[in-house]
């Protein structure tokens, strides 16, 4: 992947089993669960190059929340705030290899961003 592709897509849920059962039989999803991820299964999609996560649902994550590869997280959100946008979570390690944070645009999107590699399953 490459800096601005997408490569993650979060999407809330209130019950992972559920939804596990759900996108998996809609949409034909690969959906497993991974060692150090317990809680939030990981999905691919049939084309084995998209995928994402069902996460826990709360007050702070209802929207999914897509995911862009950058090369740099400091220097994006430098360039988030700097657009008029605002960090809506900081810089946060995935593992020794990978981040994460997020942003809100000018008009109120939120947006993921991902630097790195990881090793859980070719996804984060």
């Amino acid at each position: 992947m490459a800096h601005g592709d997408i490569t993650h897509i979060d999407i809330p849920v209130g019950d992972v089993d559920r939804a596990k059962a759900f996108y998996g039989e809609l949409f034909g999803w690969d959906i497993r669960d991974f060692p150090g991820y317990e809680g939030y299964p990981m999905w691919q999609a049939p084309n084995k190059i998209s995928g994402g996560g069902l996460a826990p649902r709360s007050d702070d994550f209802r929207s999914p929340r897509s995911y862009v590869e950058v090369d740099s997280i400091d220097d994006t959100l430098a360039k988030v705030t700097a657009q008029g946008g605002r960090v809506a979570m900081p810089k946060s390690e995935i593992s020794p290899t990978s981040w994460w944070a997020a942003f809100v645009d000018p008009d109120g999107n939120e947006v993921g961003l991902y630097e790195g590699t990881t090793d859980a399953g070719g996804s984060v």
